[in-house]
């Protein structure tokens, strides 16, 4: 790892080690400074942020808000080298009591279990460029607030410069690879697009008839039927918006099945029905990010995360 703190293994060692150093060691100061650059860009389908203090920041009011947030790293799929930077894509699953007033709201104490996905390019110790997706939508709901009132509260007091996360504000970061060439990510992202041009007869034909598949909103689904109706749902709501692949990792290792991590995002109108209600013809950008693990008998497990709270952002907008 040349360039890399000497204490780290490999990659994924010092992404979950930076990771628990951060948040549960409340290494919030001097950590910040030691793993990410002054000048980070971190995209959230709620936002933008700039630099290392607003990254500091933000996870100071996640921590004031939710003080024993736990940090469970599940997967850290990743790619490149040292010498030309590393670019992971980590799930964590965290635990947590909103024991404080915050974004959520007043405190009601009770406990939260939500996923992230992060995409984290990083090189000399230190990241610069990150794309990271909450599971808001599964926070609210456990804390029993509804997802499109909370949405709907906040959007006179958002920035339109920077929120939501979208194209016409995105800009250029140090990082502008396309991932690797592994068979897995390949396979992976052609299945997904072929499920996004519609084809959804390809679901029984190459996912495990018992897949487990982890949705927004902390859905959790088994078997076929709950996979074609996500997916489903989701082309559905925005049947002419435009699918782009952004990013893809695959990788083959010891002791684990083949994995892949696809960034993807649908970009158009809110044209039909489907999980967002009726069809409001708001345009709508959204950012997606998806994990796979393949077995013998096709995709076994997959984990699938968009913000649900920035779409309706979007679409309550429209409609005023």
């Amino acid at each position: 790892m040349k360039g890399f703190d000497n204490r780290f293994a490999d990659f994924p060692d010092y992404i979950l080690g930076i990771t628990r150093e951060i948040w549960e060691d409340r290494g919030l100061g001097a950590r910040m400074k030691d793993y990410y650059h002054p000048e980070v860009i971190l995209r959230m389908p709620e936002g933008m942020s700039f630099g290392a203090p607003a990254a500091t920041a933000a996870a100071m009011a996640t921590l004031a808000e939710f003080p024993d947030r736990v940090l469970l790293g599940e997967d850290v799929i990743w790619s490149g080298s040292p010498e030309v930077g590393m670019m992971s894509s980590h799930r964590i699953l965290s635990t947590a009591a909103h024991a404080r007033d915050g974004l959520f709201g007043p405190a009601t104490g009770r406990r939260v279990t939500y996923r992230a996905i992060a995409d984290c390019f990083a090189k000399a110790n230190r990241i610069s460029d990150e794309w990271q997706i909450r599971d808001t939508g599964a926070v609210l709901r456990q804390l029993g607030v509804d997802v499109r009132d909370w949405t709907r509260a906040r959007i006179a007091g958002l920035d339109p410069e920077t929120q939501p996360c979208r194209p016409s504000v995105d800009v250029q970061g140090p990082y502008s690879g396309r991932g690797n060439d592994n068979q897995w990510g390949a396979a992976f992202a052609a299945l997904l697009t072929r499920i996004m041009e519609a084809e959804f007869s390809v679901i029984p034909g190459q996912y495990d008839r018992a897949v487990q598949a982890e949705y927004p909103g902390g859905q959790t689904v088994h078997g076929i039927p709950g996979v074609d109706a996500f997916w489903l749902g989701l082309r559905s709501a925005f049947p002419s918006a435009t699918f782009k692949i952004h990013h893809q990792i695959g990788m083959e290792e010891p002791n684990m099945p083949p994995r892949a991590a696809i960034r993807w995002s649908l970009s158009g109108r809110h044209d039909g029905w489907g999980h967002f209600g009726a069809p409001t013809g708001a345009e709508v950008h959204v950012m997606g990010m998806s994990h796979a693990e393949f077995g013998p008998r096709g995709l076994r497990r997959e984990w699938t995360l968009y913000d649900e709270t920035a779409i309706w952002t979007q679409i309550l907008a429209h409609q005023g």
